[in-house]
């Protein structure tokens, strides 16, 4: 059974994994999540609730003890959690000027006033505990609790020594700076969340809704399918349906990133949270709230989250064992080295505590999550939908590529593009023929045929229509027997006829035995994807092939076309499968494998590649539930920039953890030797970490 828990006030996403990992390791929980954009704890557990939340909440007290802890059944709490976030910042902000204040009114009575150096430390000692009160008394709860190797031990430690061996101001210093990197953070986060939380603006808190001839306003979620709702100019669309009545613009950028608004018709299906921009919509729901597009979104892109990349959880099992690592190492480097080489005390355990300073893993800790969840945001800001951090790495990885081709790469529609008469006759009456002959069949090439006609075609003109297996049609028109199909109907019938060596899908005519005529029929390309698969070359994928349950002679102008590396014709579902076990295996080691399809059909392979992508998958279940990325247009572009996003997303957590283990070993260093300083010290543990939370910020704004 699934349990989820509000923690609220979580800004922390070391905290956050360290919650995540004691509630994991609970009996009978079998899996354990923690969501720091919406602030809740998932359990997987048969364990009786009122145990479940007094060991949660054990546990969360034990890393934060301010934060309350209950059982969720509603989501009032998205509201009511920024207000209290945005609270909690202004007070932390309020409390760093007030102690930055009372900390320079010290130094300048100090050095300007020449005060008694009582006088001094009265006025940083009052500052220390403005600052840093908070943080001295969680490192003592912690310990009380047994848990003191964290951030605030590391603080209290060096901060109260630094204190002891007469370092007043630089000891205010560090807590001040630690205090502004812990400002800096909840920012970070807080901007993160807000990126997340404006798509909570796709569900709009009412609709109006038809009701024995009147209109009700009422929420989104009494709404039955089946119903009417009424959406007027400027407002959101509640819930996904059809269009019964009206015409009008409806603006999708919310949903799919496109700028140019789509026109909808009484027919047309359209989505919750797209804007309606002009005309009165009246919709009949298709869709419960929870079911509808606005709603699925927003829950995959909060929960994306909780699945997090394999750096993500690599950098928190390293702080967890280089925390107590680096504390050992400091107390050795400030009681060792006096023992057993003499010198001045003071002097080795003020590099003792520089080292402890400089150790704090947080630029790690928080910038790594920071920057994954910021990839998330800003892919979907692009209109594509990253289900968690680990696909958005393992986008980085993608070496094969494999596209099925109708829907995908082509628009799915069948065309008449090209009409070629035998002596005697015209394209008129070729096209009149066909479309007499295919007026009773639902195929999408008779269709086609039937619109390139643009006349209602006569059901009395025909008698005795046949359809030949796998040939096609026979038919009596007037006097005339018909015959349509392919050209093996030719060659069965001993027709002369001259076979056609345009790209597409070849419909033949024969009138009383004659040869009239060919119709080429085709699925016209979609006009992005030639530049799509360029631009997935040009980032170095190896290969990019084309499965395809058409016909080859349907299949090899579309490969040839887009110049793909392979493309393989007449499969079945099934055999879809095996060509993408065949392709995984010859992939290149530590690589990825990619499918993208359009959602529908194509289930069982979405879930065997190492990467599913669908496309177009906005009103397709199936689509939301198999594949691992959606892209929310019909763009095949839309994977090149999926792939753009997570190797940006790839280089500022290189970055960040290149800027944080670098300037940490060298002040490491520097510290050990006496080189660096209490002041140094602070640059090498908050300057890190604002630099690495700032370089992590960047992401957004991809």
């Amino acid at each position: 059974m699934k349990r989820v828990y509000l923690i609220k006030g979580l800004s922390c996403p070391n905290c956050s994994a360290k919650i995540e990992k004691g509630a994991g390791e609970l009996n009978g929980v079998r899996a354990s999540s923690v969501n720091l954009m919406k602030q809740t704890l998932s359990i997987e557990s048969d364990a009786p609730a009122e145990f479940l939340l007094m060991e949660i909440t054990g546990i969360v007290h034990k890393h934060e003890p301010d934060v309350e802890v209950s059982e969720l059944n509603t989501d009032e709490h998205k509201s009511t959690g920024e207000t209290e976030s945005a609270d909690e910042c202004r007070i932390l902000i309020l409390r760093l000027v007030i102690g930055a204040v009372i900390f320079g009114i010290g130094i300048a009575c100090a050095v300007f006033l020449k005060a008694p150096l009582y006088v001094e430390i009265v006025f940083l000692v009052v500052s220390y505990l403005v600052l840093g009160g908070d943080v001295v008394w969680r490192a003592l709860v912690n310990i009380l609790r047994g848990r003191v190797f964290d951030e605030h031990f590391l603080m209290s430690v060096s901060t109260i020594g630094a204190f002891v061996i007469g370092e007043y101001p630089e000891a205010v210093a560090v807590m001040l700076f630690y205090q502004v990197g812990e400002l800096f953070q909840t920012l970070a986060v807080r901007r993160s969340a807000r990126s997340i939380s404006q798509l909570m603006d796709l569900r709009p808190d009412s609709a109006t809704v038809l009701r024995n001839g009147e209109h009700i306003e009422v929420s989104p979620e009494t709404v039955s399918i089946g119903e009417a709702i009424v959406v007027k100019p400027g407002e959101k669309i509640p819930l996904d349906g059809i269009v019964l009545e009206g015409d009008s613009m409806v603006d999708t950028r919310a949903l799919t990133g496109e700028s140019v608004p789509r026109t909808v018709r009484p027919g047309d299906t359209v989505l919750s949270g797209c804007v309606n921009q002009d005309g009165i919509l009246t919709v009949k729901t298709t869709k419960a709230f929870r079911e509808s597009t606005a709603s699925k979104i927003v829950d995959l892109v909060e929960n994306a989250s909780s699945r997090k990349a394999k750096t993500e959880n690599f950098i928190t099992t390293f702080a967890r064992y280089y925390t107590p690592v680096v504390v050992a190492m400091a107390a050795v480097l400030a009681i060792l080295p006096p023992l057993v080489y003499g010198g001045d005390w003071t002097d080795w355990i003020r590099r003792g505590f520089v080292f402890l300073v400089v150790s704090c893993p947080c630029a790690l800790v928080i910038s790594i999550p920071l920057t994954f969840i910021g990839g998330i945001g800003a892919a979907s800001k692009r209109g594509v939908l990253v289900k968690g951090g680990n696909f958005l790495e393992a986008l980085n990885k993608v070496s094969i590529i494999v596209f099925d081709k109708t829907g995908t790469l082509t628009q799915g529609t069948f065309k008449v593009t090209g009409v070629f008469p035998a002596s005697g006759f015209s394209e008129e009456q070729i096209l009149e023929y066909a479309a007499q002959v295919e007026q009773f069949s639902s195929h999408p090439i008779a269709k086609s045929i039937l619109a390139a006609y643009g006349k209602d075609a006569d059901p009395s003109a025909v008698a005795d229509c046949k359809e030949l297996s796998g040939h096609g049609i026979c038919a009596l028109i007037g006097d005339k027997t018909v015959l349509a199909g392919n050209a093996k109907l030719m060659r069965n019938e001993r027709i002369e006829f001259a076979e056609s060596v345009m790209p597409g899908t070849k419909v033949y005519m024969a009138v009383n035995g004659q040869y009239a005529g060919c119709v080429v029929i085709s699925d016209e390309l979609k006009p992005d994807s030639k530049h799509a698969v360029a631009e997935l070359k040009r980032l170095g994928v190896e290969r990019i092939v084309m499965l395809t349950g058409d016909v080859d002679a349907a299949a090899k102008p579309v490969a040839e076309e887009l110049r793909l590396d392979e493309y393989h014709a007449q499969l079945l579902p099934a055999q879809k499968v095996e060509m993408i076990e065949r392709l995984d295996r010859e992939k290149r080691k530590e690589s990825k494998l990619a499918f993208i399809g359009d959602g529908i059909n194509d289930a069982p392979v979405l879930a065997r590649a190492d990467i599913g992508i669908a496309m177009g998958g906005l009103g397709s279940d199936a689509a939301i539930e198999a594949a691992d990325v959606v892209l929310m247009t019909d763009e095949p572009s839309k994977l090149v920039d999926a792939i753009t996003v997570a190797r940006r997303t790839r280089r500022i957590v290189v970055q960040n953890i290149a800027i944080a283990i670098g300037i940490k070993c060298a002040f490491l260093i520097l510290g050990a030797l006496g080189i660096a300083g209490m002041w140094e010290a602070v640059f090498g543990d908050v300057g890190v970490t604002i630099i690495s939370v700032l370089n992590a910020m960047r992401i957004m704004k991809v």
